[in-house]
């Protein structure tokens, strides 16, 4: 084992050195059991991965008690977080990244969450929208469906082109689909 430079040593001691192995084992292959043999599947409902999602949920609690919520009317805090990290997840993967908290801005500024007075319409729409998804288990498809309701193109844009775009016509932020449902 080496030792700093400012440990005496013998000048008769051997020093050992780091040497290479003489050949270099066999190459590296997705051989596990649990390993995707291919390319990530895309079939409906499984959305895009990308690396370290679950890192959304802790950028989350940064905007614990930020959210401009509309009282009892509106979606509680925590469905509001849980969905919006649904969203900075697809955000994020779409590049190949894990989110960062522009992701987050993006996506709750898509759904007025950051607008201190968002339309009254919006406001139902994201009660209906974003309700019941903290339960993740049980509302899944609900989760994706919300993500979904995001188009790739809007979760393209910088954080302040999506705040300008919803200031301008926030349904121009949301998937037609959204509208059609309810």
């Amino acid at each position: 084992m080496s030792a700093p430079q400012y440990v005496p040593t013998s000048p008769i001691t051997q020093v050992r050195s780091y040497t290479s192995p003489p050949r270099r084992p066999e190459s590296w292959t997705k051989d596990r059991v649990s390993e995707i043999p291919a390319r990530q599947p895309l079939e409906d409902r499984l959305g895009v991965t990308g690396p370290d999602p679950g890192y959304a949920l802790t950028l989350a609690a940064r905007y614990k008690g930020k959210l401009m919520l509309q009282g009892t009317g509106d979606a509680l805090e925590s469905e509001v977080l849980r969905g919006a990290a649904e969203v900075a997840m697809k955000r994020a993967a779409l590049v190949g990244r894990a989110p960062i908290l522009a992701d987050f801005t993006v996506a709750l500024s898509v759904w007025g969450f950051l607008d201190s007075h968002p339309d009254a319409e919006l406001v139902a729409l994201r009660r209906q929208m974003f309700e019941g998804v903290h339960h993740i288990a049980a509302h899944y498809p609900h989760l994706r469906d919300l993500a979904d309701s995001v188009p790739v193109e809007i979760l393209s844009l910088s954080p302040a082109m999506v705040s300008q775009r919803h200031n301008t016509s926030w349904r121009s932020c949301l998937s037609e689909s959204v509208f059609a449902a309810h």
